[in-house]
């Protein structure tokens, strides 16, 4: 869709003073939307070439087809006996 952006500002000058703070969050809303947008891509973008990062989701997807999965409290003794192995060497 096009949009005569002179249309477009002609508008905006004519728009009710109290629905002015309206229009104005909303095309912040709009340019933040893009920004947000544009980071997203530019982290996917980063992810996908990341490899050390791609082994380890395929090393989760293992461990979780296998039943290699712990929960909170399994979690949690496995990380503590992890510090203790650490702390004795």
């Amino acid at each position: 869709m096009s949009v005569n952006r002179e249309e477009l500002k002609r508008l905006i000058d004519f728009i009710h003073e109290e629905d002015t703070a309206e229009v104005y969050d909303f095309i912040g809303y709009l340019n933040m939307k893009r920004e947000r947008e544009a980071i997203d891509q530019m982290d996917l973008d980063l992810f996908s070439k990341d490899k050390e990062l791609i082994r380890q989701v395929q090393k989760s997807r293992e461990d979780r087809a296998n039943g290699r999965i712990y929960d909170q409290e399994q979690g949690l003794k496995y990380l503590q006996n992890k510090i203790k192995e650490f702390e004795s060497e």
